[in-house]
């Protein structure tokens, strides 16, 4: 059991961190407390940008990078949708087949882009000199597959593209300090158990200097308190030109959520977590993997349904049933979903 285990008050069969996480101690209280204050006016603009401010600490802990680099905002589509905005008219844009697609559609819905779709395991081998930027998941959605992050950089460097990588995924299971790519956007509500709205992104000084603004508003000056209101234009100097205006109350549960998994060891978390997805691949009949996402063929839904008249929490995703093993989870959920698909004779299924 991992040591983290008793600050949630659920978890045996939550097998969901991939679609939406579970709330720590710390973040139920934090949003309590928040909203306690909203209702007795107690609550003050003030307090929330520094709450926000000491997220946006934490969220730069977690992906490696400096407060300064870390843009904040409530969605990981309008990260990619300012790399999308800013491409040159026939740009490539290279893209993972079936990735998730708020890191696809921003590029599509321009209309004037040139958008390919690449396997997983190729997508290095396919950034060439036509290529403006590279954008993936590092950890598919529909199948837990890890994308090549460091093969993927050196292949865009030497083309000189950029990179975009959504770590939503990742961060918060796995290390994601050394993710080497020119925009890395994450939202905070599956793996850190965030309440959702709380998203941010680390952007390479290339980025901050080529992206442009496009969401500019008072929360993307300087001083956002002193150029509140025009008619000049005051954007940040540094990543935080990116900030859109912060959704307050989903930002005092992300604070305590993200300072909580900035202090953990996440080599250890990613142990732990991959260690039960393995034990339950074997169960399955399935080859280990380095993911905590387990996934499987699954069509018609059965092997999904059967686990959910279990009492498990699972998702599916593209034809496909699919489980996360995180920190709130043990062995005793292992053979609860083994045990709900031998029943109904899925593992035989999914052996063959």
């Amino acid at each position: 059991m991992h040591p983290e285990r008793s600050r949630y008050s659920t978890g045996r069969g939550y097998l969901a961190a991939c679609t939406l996480g579970l709330p720590a101690d710390v973040t139920r209280v934090a949003v309590r407390r928040d909203l306690d204050a909203w209702a007795t006016g107690r609550a003050t603009a003030a307090d929330y940008s520094a709450s926000l401010e000491r997220a946006r600490g934490h969220a730069a802990t977690l992906l490696g990078a400096r407060p300064s680099q870390v843009a904040t905002g409530s969605q990981a589509s309008v990260f990619v949708a300012l790399a999308a905005a800013s491409a040159p008219v026939g740009a490539e844009v290279l893209c993972v087949d079936g990735d998730f697609s708020s890191i696809v559609a921003p590029f599509m819905a321009r209309g004037d882009l040139r958008v390919r779709h690449v396997p997983l395991d190729a997508l290095a081998d396919e950034v060439g000199p036509a290529t403006w930027l590279v954008s993936a998941s590092l950890v598919q959605s529909a199948t837990g597959e890890i994308a090549d992050a460091a093969a993927l950089a050196v292949a865009a460097r030497d083309a000189g593209a950029l990179t975009l990588l959504d770590t939503t995924q990742a961060t918060g299971w796995m290390p994601t300090t050394d993710v080497d790519a020119d925009l890395v956007v994450c939202h905070a509500y599956k793996w850190l158990g965030s309440p959702r709205g709380a998203a941010f992104a680390a952007f390479s000084d290339r980025a901050v200097a080529e992206l442009t603004p496009i969401t500019a508003g008072w929360y993307s000056g300087a001083d956002p308190w002193a150029s509140c209101y025009g008619p000049d234009l005051h954007v940040a100097p540094d990543a935080t030109r990116f900030d859109v205006s912060p959704a307050w109350h989903a930002w005092a549960g992300a604070e305590a959520a993200l300072g909580l998994a900035a202090s953990l060891d996440m080599e250890a978390v990613r142990g732990h977590d991959v260690g039960l997805a393995n034990a339950f691949r074997a169960r399955l009949g399935l080859a280990a993997s380095d993911s905590a996402i387990v996934t499987w063929t699954d069509a018609d839904g059965c092997d999904l349904a059967a686990l959910t008249a279990a009492g498990v929490t699972a998702s599916g995703r593209a034809g496909r049933a699919r489980v996360a093993f995180h920190v709130w989870n043990d062995d005793e959920d292992v053979d609860l979903a083994a045990n709900a698909l031998r029943r109904t004779g899925a593992t035989t299924t999914i052996r063959s």
